[in-house]
């Protein structure tokens, strides 16, 4: 099930919320858990039955070995190494067998099947999500927790398929807390609010750049050059607005629940440097790679190439773990490269002048998102090509493909569609460069006239405008 589709929107949110503080307003702390378990399972499920089985199989095993963790004894990191080896073995199987027997193929020229497996949904989260809960288990910081809770952890349907990646003590202790039972209409607005701003992002814009995005890299070889840069450029204000808008769905949605989730987004293209990227973009993504992989292989402490060498692990690994392709290693491996590069760099780097500093650290971005979007390393190479080749307007189709929606029968003699898709891209660009981010407009919000205004019209705008199925980019990762 999809945040931005019509069952969601009218039907199934409105049941889960009005369910949850029914069974929750009496103090039944147990059925508003059951509540929003049950919905969790519903939401997963909708897509294909068999995503909540491997979750509750991922569930039960996990618990099982958490009960055998007990800090202190010597046996703690066995059961620890046992539980983590299961949960990347789960996640192998499902997302990268048929990428390492195309490898084995390519590599040693054999003919071996690849296996009809589908990728379920969510498992890339809830998998890192659950090595972190068993490592903090052995480390002593995780005290007792139920079945219940624990199915709640995992499954919690706002950031079951995206995350944020949350840690124990983000969530559980919320969960225990029954006061959260009770109807807050305060944080309920600002809630609201937040799905709808969410929610505009999504069907407004990510979608309409991901027009120009499908069109462009279906047909690189007749683009000219400003179609190129529409599409080198569209592609990062799609998967921009498309990731920012579902974190905000994801935060708003739990705080209809009275809940709080972790700030997982926080207007990455405003960095100054690739550094500060990667703690504005998939913040619980970067915390959890610098936790459990970066530290533990030494950090910063062993001497520079220790520190490079561990950077560029971590940069391998977070490629990989957003999908299974060599496109994913390379766009791992320039943000790995940069973020080196950066070290050397950092003193001359920090004198520039703030825009270009941030400009340049768009344009880096935008190019490794091309290797990231690209069906083929060739692909990308291709794109990156076109943009030298010249010329300049943009050709009938995407032009109808993108601006039809808005624009429907009006001639370009009246209204030269180029610039109307300039001015598009400008006001994008301006808007995630200038005004504030969801977070801050979440913390500054008092429920009034005006606010409430904003929310109806985004949402109607919005509500109108979903037509057909259109998934979440990091849903397939």
């Amino acid at each position: 099930m999809l945040f931005n589709s019509y069952l969601f929107i009218l039907f199934f949110l409105p049941l889960t919320v009005i369910l949850y503080y029914t069974v929750g307003k009496s103090g039944n702390c147990t059925g508003a858990k059951l509540v929003l378990l049950l919905a969790s399972y519903i939401f997963l499920g909708y897509a294909n039955l068999l995503f909540p089985l491997i979750l509750l199989l991922s569930t039960v095993c996990n618990h099982l070995i958490s009960l055998k963790i007990r800090t202190g004894r010597s046996k703690d990191r066995l059961w620890m190494t046992l539980g983590i080896l299961f949960n990347v073995a789960l996640l192998i199987f499902f997302k990268y067998t048929n990428f390492l027997v195309d490898s084995f193929n390519q590599v040693f020229h054999l003919n071996l099947p690849t296996l009809q497996l589908f990728l379920p949904l969510g498992i890339s989260f809830y998998t890192f999500q659950q090595i972190a809960f068993l490592v903090d288990t052995a480390r002593g910081e995780v005290p007792a927790t139920g079945f219940l809770d624990y199915c709640l952890f995992t499954a919690y349907f706002p950031k079951v398929l995206q995350g944020p990646i949350v840690y124990h003590n983000e969530l559980l202790p919320q969960f225990r807390d029954c006061v959260r039972n009770g109807f807050d209409s305060s944080r309920f607005s600002a809630g609201l609010m937040a799905f709808a701003i969410g929610l505009s992002k999504k069907v407004l814009l990510a979608d309409n750049f991901g027009k120009i995005v499908d069109f462009g890299f279906g047909h690189i070889s007749s683009l000219n050059s400003f179609e190129a840069i529409l599409v080198f450029v569209g592609y990062s204000l799609q998967i921009y607005f498309d990731f920012s808008g579902y974190c905000d769905m994801a935060i708003g949605i739990s705080q209809m629940l009275n809940i709080e989730l972790p700030v997982n987004f926080n207007s990455p293209y405003k960095a100054n440097n690739i550094n500060d990227f990667w703690k504005r973009w998939h913040i619980t993504l970067t915390r959890f790679l610098t936790k459990y992989i970066y530290i533990p292989l030494g950090g910063n402490r062993k001497g520079k190439a220790r520190t490079y060498r561990n950077i560029m692990i971590v940069f391998l690994i977070s490629g990989l773990w957003h999908g299974a392709g060599y496109t994913f290693i390379i766009w791992g491996a320039l943000h790995g490269a940069a973020s080196i590069l950066y070290r050397f760099s950092k003193r001359l780097f920090d004198r520039i002048p703030l825009f270009l500093q941030r400009s340049v650290t768009f344009v880096f971005v935008s190019f490794a998102w091309t290797f990231f979007r690209a069906g083929s390393l060739s692909d990308a190479l291709r794109l990156l090509n076109r943009i030298f080749a010249g010329g300049f307007g943009v050709n009938a189709e995407l032009t109808e493909t993108m601006l039809q929606p808005f624009l429907l029968n009006v001639p370009s003699q009246i209204l030269p569609f180029d610039l109307v898709i300039l001015g598009f891209y400008l006001i994008a660009v301006l808007s995630v460069a200038l005004l504030k981010n969801s977070n801050d407009l979440i913390r500054s919000f008092h429920p009034n006239a005006k606010t409430w205004l904003f929310t109806f019209v985004l949402l109607i705008m919005s509500i109108l405008s979903i037509s057909g199925v259109s998934t979440f980019l990091y849903s397939n990762f």
